[in-house]
């Protein structure tokens, strides 16, 4: 019986040979052709501005078109399921953020993509400190003025969100401070922004990066940071822990780069170590920090584990502040 598997077994080996000597040509060749970078949210928003940044930089190594590809839309399900099922190759990536890897299994009862078995990480890039942004037209000055206004007009506030370090930060501060306030969601949170600068909803929760804009033009008004510390992109804004003694309220955005899973090794080594030079470039680290983001890089062989990591940590942060999910 054993003779009749050995013919079998050895044009298996043949085909896995060339099979493998493909794939290396085909990497040690890549790129080619144009790369699309996928994001999860809408224009103007924080992770749109950051892949826009990435791909001129990357357009210049690779010296092949990197195309963004804005899919907002479901808390970025829209995005990830389309980058889950596109072709292994490196021609497809996405710039994601705990919102689609870290917070949306615990967010909804299902989703069509699994954040660790169909993706390949490729890099970190930034996190994301978050602040509490209210109206211009509101009467508030401070954090504690916003929890006195709110508690003496029970259920006539609200907040909008549109991405899940907004939701979840909300619906935290919401519960400890006993606001009783509105959850009012949107595709992104330019959109949201939108409405919080009209007066249509009283507050948010906002990374400096997509807020800056509003905040100097004085429609928007900053009280705190989600951060467990002071943070030194806004060193004068108290935290939220400080505001309503949760030492453990601590919250901020990561973002990163996955392919498809399945991607050779090779090509990731490549995007990987490009990335991560990108983003450890002294210039490029300015122009994080100037937006309002931490640079953090890391390879793939530590942004990996952290993903996983991160799941456990938003599963207790989705869990913290009273979620249901959808």
């Amino acid at each position: 019986m054993q003779k009749k598997y050995i013919p079998a077994l050895g044009l298996f080996c043949c085909a896995m040979a060339v099979f493998a000597s493909g794939s290396a040509a085909a990497a040690g060749a890549y790129p080619t052709h144009e790369i699309r970078m996928v994001t999860a949210f809408g224009a103007g928003s924080a992770s749109d501005i950051v892949a826009r940044l990435i791909a001129e930089r990357l357009e210049a190594v690779f010296k092949q078109p990197v195309i963004v590809d804005n899919k907002p839309g479901a808390s970025g399900q829209i995005a990830s399921d389309y980058v889950s099922r596109a072709a292994p190759d490196g021609y497809t990536i996405m710039l994601a953020t705990n919102t689609t890897h870290s917070a949306n299994p615990y967010l909804f009862k299902s989703l069509r993509y699994d954040p660790i078995k169909d993706f390949t990480p490729l890099a970190q890039v930034c996190n994301f400190p978050f602040v509490l942004a209210v109206s211009g037209k509101l009467p508030v000055s401070s954090a504690k003025e916003l929890i006195a206004y709110a508690r003496s007009n029970k259920s006539k506030l609200s907040y909008a969100y549109g991405n899940s370090t907004g939701q979840i930060s909300a619906a935290a501060f919401d519960k400890a401070a006993g606001l009783e306030a509105i959850a009012v969601p949107y595709r992104s949170s330019p959109q949201a922004m939108t409405d919080v600068v009209g007066g249509r909803a009283s507050f948010m929760f906002a990374d400096l990066a997509s807020a800056a804009g509003h905040i100097q033009s004085g429609n928007l008004k900053v009280l705190a940071v989600t951060t467990k510390a002071r943070t030194a992109l806004a060193p004068d804004l108290p935290t939220i822990a400080e505001i309503t003694g949760q030492p453990d309220f601590d919250l901020a955005a990561w973002v990163g780069i996955f392919g498809p899973a399945g991607i050779p090794q090779p090509i990731v080594d490549r995007l990987s170590t490009e990335i991560v030079n990108i983003v450890s470039a002294q210039d490029f680290r300015d122009r994080l920090t100037r937006m309002g983001a931490e640079p953090t890089p890391a390879p793939a062989s530590e942004f990996g584990p952290f993903v996983v990591k991160q799941l456990t940590v938003w599963g207790e942060k989705v869990k913290q502040a009273g979620i249901e999910p959808q």
